[in-house]
């Protein structure tokens, strides 16, 4: 893969797309906690992995609408919600590119007034439940749907080989129009002929609950076939959305 720059890349928080109001994205931190186990007899550090982790923390331009939409981050992020947050990573916005995505909690809302006028604020987001995880994007940045859309060759990605070691997913929902939209996320042997994986489907979403966001994960011992794809059904004229997979390429992945 070649080397990247982080131009043109996406950021969404619990269902808004902060892509445009975000101006870095300060710290992308994980992984399990070290736990010390030094002896006596020993001449260096030992150490075995612990709690899985995970902190996001990012710099945001000061935005506001009094009646959205459209939202901005000031509508997302100020009223510092105690329910869990999803936090996505997009690099780019193709398919098959890394992601990343947080469940947290919305540790602040702090603004700073500078010397020159400028408004910027710090927020921080720490993991909840589950660490910080990469996978692949299975969606070109937001992708907008107007009728049921089935999954197949034309938005499918080669995960390289089939495995049988689970997976995690995550879905940004950013407005449905009409009854609500369920997305799911499909898989195939061949890229030809796709089926539903048994558990990968995300609640449905509703106008009424948009913006919104999930994470849903299968058994560590479910099988996710080499193709993989996003598939929506529903009642609905327009749905905009983003979806992430972590597929675990290892056995005894918990989370």
């Amino acid at each position: 893969m070649a080397k990247g720059s982080g131009l043109g890349d996406r950021f969404y928080v619990d269902g808004y797309d902060l892509s445009g109001d975000v101006a870095s994205l300060d710290q992308m931190s994980g992984g399990p906690a070290p736990l010390d186990t030094t002896a006596l007899n020993q001449f260096a550090n030992s150490r075995i992995g612990g709690l899985r982790d995970g902190t996001l923390s990012f710099t945001t331009f000061f935005n506001y609408v009094a009646i959205p939409p459209p939202f901005t981050e000031h509508n997302a992020l100020s009223p510092l919600d105690i329910p869990d947050e999803v936090c996505t990573y997009f690099h780019g916005a193709a398919i098959g590119n890394p992601a990343a995505s947080l469940n947290a909690k919305q540790m602040n809302y702090d603004p700073t007034r500078g010397t020159d006028g400028s408004l910027t604020l710090k927020v921080d987001m720490t993991a909840n439940g589950f660490g910080l995880e990469w996978g692949i994007e299975l969606t070109p940045g937001i992708r907008t749907d107007t009728t049921a859309t089935a999954a197949g060759p034309s938005n499918s990605f080669d995960t390289g080989a089939s495995a049988a070691f689970g997976g995690q997913a995550y879905l940004q929902v950013f407005s449905v129009t009409g009854t609500s939209v369920t997305v799911a996320i499909w898989d195939s042997a061949d890229n030809i002929t796709f089926a539903a994986v048994a558990g990968m489907a995300f609640a449905a979403a509703t106008p009424a609950g948009t913006p919104e966001s999930f994470r849903i994960a299968i058994a560590n011992t479910a099988t996710i076939r080499r193709y993989v794809a996003v598939a929506t059904t529903g009642t609905f004229t327009n749905a905009q959305f983003a979806v992430m997979l972590h597929k675990n390429e290892i056995a005894g992945i918990t989370f």
